[in-house]
């Protein structure tokens, strides 16, 4: 307060910044208490709290909104005008055999009979064989005209025509292809340079990222749309080396072989195939990685065929009954079920029954990616291979070779039951409760009633428990158990000390390693009790 005056302050009223009616007005003369002072002082407090809390929450809105605003593109204009160009349109002509229609039965001396043979002869060579068009997409390279798409768009062609973007036609020929990771290329010969474009880097794309699909659906004509990323490392399950990202831009009939964008104008993704069950766009849609592509890529444009590395093993997946038998902490890695003779990983040491962890320097999450890295690494290149053996890891240095163009890389394994419903008449037959199997020596009856070759060792399965966690494993008579636990067992002896051991230890499972037919797998048992 100032002095003098009638002990009014200068500034006026005093009151803080709270609702009008716990104002405190001296003007009037009245001296407020100790308790208005409290109760004022904590209401201006709460209204500076509440005006700051509301200043925050507003400021953090458009914040965000901001944020989300800067990952929206505002327009996909300039860079479909720019991409374009090189998307082209590929039609093929396949000659595809007609189904030839039998001549219908009539008695015999029917009159009917000489009038549609002499017809049915008459109009068969016409009705052979026909030319059907097939439709799909790609993209342009190299300004030479290099075309890259799908396998599936080019097979069996005998005849494959490219529509550029000003609506040139061109013929083009089959550089190379590689039905495992369905790519093709192709080029079309030109006087004048052709707009292209480049890959981008795969392993930097993230769920989540914007992406453009160009294409040919239905045969429409190039056509743009846009979505993300849904998904990365989506396995199909149609060979060895799938690795897809999900994408939720529309893919159509006709999109196959068509790239896939990012917001750089790079290509990250070779549209391949879509999810449908009946055949039109539901938002699922599959595209081969452009690192993946540009190796099978660059190998065709060489070698007209694609170079793979190999080291020569049979692997399965490692469940978690398989990590518990072997004494892995979670399930993981690639379980070796067999080894070549005289392959690299024979030759560096690994075994039937090593656990690959690590390769080149690569965690194997997956047993599915172990064959990927092995198909991407150079012959002669010499690799670390870290497994698990033995309840240690182990280190092996191996000298990549090359997958020959004849050699088949099976998943999985057929069996057949393969039992001939006959009674073994060999004294030496022995039921293991705890597995619910039926085992005998291999013998010179045994082998030959099974058609078990003599260099195979091991003990025979004759009969299968119905319900046993064996049958559920598929496990059949004519099965030959080759070790169990990783011990080999070549007589009844053998697997009943190894069962023996396994329940006075508490195990659960114990683990088989199983030959029928020359294939090798590792099946994880439960032990049941007697």
């Amino acid at each position: 307060m100032r002095p003098g005056g009638d002990g009014h302050d200068a500034a006026g009223d005093i009151f803080f910044a709270c609702p009008s009616s716990l104002r405190i007005d001296r003007q009037a003369g009245v001296r407020p208490s100790v308790r208005q002072w409290f109760y004022a002082a904590t209401a201006a407090v709460q209204a500076v709290m509440l005006r700051t809390a509301l200043g925050f929450f507003v400021s953090f809105l458009f914040c965000t909104s901001n944020i989300l605003a800067r990952g929206v593109p505002d327009s996909f204009a300039e860079l479909a005008a720019n991409l374009s160009p090189a998307v082209v349109n590929i039609s093929t002509t396949q000659a595809v055999a007609e189904r030839s229609f039998d001549i219908p039965e009539f008695p015999p001396g029917s009159p009917f009979e000489d009038f549609f043979r002499e017809f049915f002869d008459r109009h068969r060579s016409d009705q052979q064989s026909r030319k059907v068009t097939s439709l799909g997409s790609g993209f342009i390279i190299d300004a030479s005209g290099y075309i890259v798409t799908n396998s599936h768009v080019i097979s069996d062609a005998v005849e494959i025509t490219v529509l550029l973007h000003d609506d040139t036609t061109l013929n083009a020929r089959v550089i190379g292809k590689d039905s495992k990771t369905d790519l093709a290329l192709l080029r079309v010969e030109t006087n004048r340079r052709l707009p292209f474009v480049s890959f981008g880097d795969s392993d930097r794309v993230r769920v989540g990222d914007w992406v453009l699909a160009i294409g040919n659906p239905y045969g429409l004509g190039g056509s743009v749309t846009a979505g993300i990323i849904s998904a990365r490392a989506r396995d199909l399950r149609n060979g060895p080396y799938d690795d897809f990202f999900q994408t939720d831009a529309a893919i159509n009939l006709g999109n196959s072989g068509g790239p896939l964008f990012n917001t750089d104008g790079q290509v990250i993704g070779i549209n391949t195939a879509i999810y449908s069950r009946t055949g039109g766009n539901i938002g699922i849609g599959f595209a081969i990685p452009s690192n993946l592509a540009g190796m099978v890529v660059a190998d065709l444009r060489q070698y007209g065929r694609t170079r793979r590395g190999r080291i020569g093993v049979h692997i399965q997946e490692v469940t978690e009954e398989i990590a518990e038998s072997l004494g892995l902490a979670k399930p993981g890695g690639a379980l070796v079920a067999s080894v070549l003779k005289n392959s690299p990983a024979a030759q560096a040491g690994i075994k039937a029954g090593d656990v690959a962890l690590v390769f080149d320097g690569h965690v194997v999450e997956d047993y599915r990616r172990l064959p990927r890295l092995v198909a991407e690494t150079p012959s002669g290149k010499t690799v670390e291979v870290t497994v698990f053996r033995g309840g240690k890891e182990r280190v092996f240095h191996v000298v990549i070779g090359e997958m020959s163009e004849g050699e088949q890389q099976k998943e999985g394994d057929s069996r057949e039951n393969s039992s001939k419903n006959g009674i073994i008449g060999h004294r030496g037959i022995i039921k293991i409760v705890e597995l619910g199997l039926t085992l005998a020596p291999l013998s010179t009856e045994t082998r030959r009633q099974y058609t078990i070759p003599e260099d195979l060792h091991g003990v025979v399965v004759t009969s299968v428990e119905v319900g046993s966690d064996a049958s559920e494993k598929g496990l059949y008579p004519g099965d030959v158990i080759v070790e169990i636990n990783q011990k080999e067992v070549t007589t009844l002896a053998d697997v009943k000390w190894q069962i023996d051991m396994a329940v006075k230890s508490s195990r659960k499972t114990v683990l088989l390693l199983i030959s029928n037919r020359g294939r090798l797998r590792f099946v994880p048992l439960k032990l049941a009790k007697k």
